[in-house]
């Protein structure tokens, strides 16, 4: 399929990744619409010419409307936190979901790309772990919920009329980044941020650009019904990273904790936050997702796609730490 001249439906348009898609969908020559849950929310997508819909993702209304004329969707909406209510999760992770593939197929739309994530591996998977799994939901209501919205995609499968693509990215930083990027560095301004276990594992990092490079390529190919994981490629600690990011902020390398006391600090201070009626800014399960132990496979889109990360760490880094120099990331917390 030729991108240029089609018309992309991006839901989530207001997130990091939907702005960044926006952008570069744009420069292809494709025309974008885009649904988000604010006016306020989508200012900057409908600045950078895209056609607005305000609304939410599990209104079958608005979803329909939002379908009309489109070639493609994009469904990047969610609910993205370490952890909460499952019955909220559920609700936007699955239920939008369904919901919004369903309209897409009414209206004649051909393909639909879902954003999942690599979190369906849980956080205990083995090494180079495939598309094909062990899927883990780990008590763990993101995870959880990510898997049961694959599931419920794949039965809507029904090419050449309507297609899914479903990717899993790992770990997406770049400009806007709020976890990879902008919250470690507001915790180690605060001195509240540690490496666990001396930064051992790997973080799957993936610049913003090289996840829309293979997004557009799943596109182009029209693999429909097929998996991806999709990250850098590379076996990077999470030591190496985050020092790389304290570097760009100018701030200290952060210390080390055990996970278990980390969790146990987090814990504390959790409480005395809500003690405080104050919406607790760094959790206790955000350690599980800071000390993952390995690296994904990304030889299926290596090898379907020719998907290759054009964009190393150190380039990321540095066209992050460019925008981290005009960006107030305070004000994005």
């Amino acid at each position: 399929m030729n991108l240029s001249g089609q018309t992309l439906l991006i839901s989530g348009i207001g997130g990091f990744i939907g702005l960044r898609t926006t952008e570069l969908a744009i420069a292809r020559g494709m025309k974008v619409r885009g649904l988000g849950r604010s006016a306020e929310k989508v200012k900057k997508a409908q600045q950078l010419g895209a056609e607005i819909i305000v609304g939410s993702v599990t209104d079958p209304a608005t979803a329909e409307l939002a379908c009309q004329g489109v070639d493609i969707v994009l469904h990047t909406a969610g609910v993205v936190q370490e952890t909460g209510q499952i019955k909220h999760f559920r609700e936007i992770n699955v239920g939008g979901t369904v919901n919004m593939a369903k309209a897409a197929k009414n209206a004649g739309v051909k393909t639909f790309t879902h954003l999942s994530s690599a979190m369906v591996y849980g956080f205990n998977y083995p090494d180079g772990v495939t598309e094909e799994g062990p899927l883990r939901g780990e008590n763990n209501p993101f995870c959880q919920t990510k898997i049961e919205a694959e599931a419920a995609l794949l039965q809507l499968d029904t090419p050449p009329d309507f297609g899914i693509i479903i990717i899993r990215p790992g770990d997406v930083y770049g400009p806007g980044s709020i976890p990879w990027i902008v919250r470690p560095i507001v915790m180690m301004q605060r001195k509240l941020f540690a490496l666990i276990n001396d930064g051992q594992g790997v973080i799957n990092h993936l610049y913003i650009d090289n996840l829309i490079d293979a997004i557009f390529l799943a596109m182009e190919k029209e693999v429909y019904g097929e998996i991806f994981n999709i990250t850098d490629g590379k076996n990077t600690s999470w030591k190496k990273y985050f020092t790389n990011l304290a570097e760009i902020a100018d701030l200290p390398v952060p210390f080390s904790l055990s996970k278990d006391e980390a969790k146990l600090f987090l814990r504390v201070r959790e409480q005395g936050q809500k003690l405080f009626r104050k919406k607790p800014d760094l959790l206790p399960e955000t350690m599980d997702f800071l000390s993952r132990p390995y690296a994904y496979s990304i030889s299926k889109a290596q090898r379907m796609l020719n998907f290759e990360a054009n964009i190393n760490l150190e380039e990321g880094m540095r066209r992050t730490q460019k925008w981290l120099q005009i960006t107030d990331i305070q004000k994005l917390i």
